[in-house]
């Protein structure tokens, strides 16, 4: 995975950042190879109560070694990431309906794809046109973002988004995108990173962050944060979809 590293807080205090990462005044980048999955297993689901919906896609895990990532209890969206048996982070998932999202409905046009026939997943040009409506998606949820930081930031903070990706997730083509909110004296406010893929029936957006005002799908520290993000992309490309719901 490509990296943008910087230096914060006035000591050397080293911040992992996807490659391409927007930020005025810093041309400096560097690459660096993605770290190798210590630990694949099985996911298993510590308790048989509740609906958690990442039952039905996770297939296998990926973590640091001894870290845990299993789907959180309850009738929840949450994928549970644990250390020496302390949560540190959650992981969410939600399906947006193709029905209730106009706007993608227009972009899968825009892109020469009729939502309304039969999907041919491995087609190569179906591929390359879901990318395209993604991508837009990713966009106008970008220019959301500003707008609204814009406002709470103040100007003491730059939003800083980077380029989409195309990865894989499951067997679906998807996108991985994500911003930054650098604090001008120097530091992180808050890092997202994001997944987007659709089957044909549903959006299927992936969210974690590390970000103080977050409730849910959120890291406490940035530091873990910034080990789990390849483990994220691992467990991303072995989920299982396409998948009925």
């Amino acid at each position: 995975m490509l990296r943008l590293y910087h230096l914060i807080i006035g000591v050397a205090v080293l911040v992992f950042v996807p490659l391409g990462l927007k930020v005025t005044g810093s041309g400096s980048s560097q690459k660096s190879d993605s770290p190798k999955v210590v630990q694949l297993s099985r996911a298993t689901t510590p308790s048989p109560n509740g609906n958690n919906i990442w039952k039905k896609f996770v297939e296998k895990t990926a973590s640091p070694k001894g870290w845990q990532v299993l789907p959180c209890d309850g009738n929840t969206s949450l994928l549970c990431i644990s250390a020496n048996g302390e949560r540190i982070g959650t992981v969410e998932m939600s399906i947006l309906p193709l029905e209730k999202q106009p706007n993608f409905q227009k972009f899968l046009t825009q892109a020469g794809i009729n939502p309304s026939k039969k999907i041919d997943h491995q087609n190569p040009q179906y591929q390359t046109q879901l990318s395209l409506a993604l991508n837009t998606w990713v966009n106008e949820h970008y220019a959301g973002l500003e707008k609204d930081r814009q406002g709470s930031y103040g100007g003491s903070i730059n939003f800083s988004s980077y380029p989409s990706q195309r990865v894989q997730i499951g067997k679906l083509p998807g996108v991985r995108y994500g911003f930054v909110g650098l604090k001008h004296q120097g530091g992180v406010q808050e890092q997202h990173v994001g997944y987007v893929t659709f089957d044909g029936k549903a959006l299927y957006v992936i969210t974690t962050a590390f970000d103080p005002t977050s409730k849910t799908g959120k890291f406490d520290k940035l530091e873990n944060l910034a080990v789990f993000e390849p483990y994220l992309d691992a467990i991303a490309l072995n989920l299982r979809l396409p998948n009925s719901i």
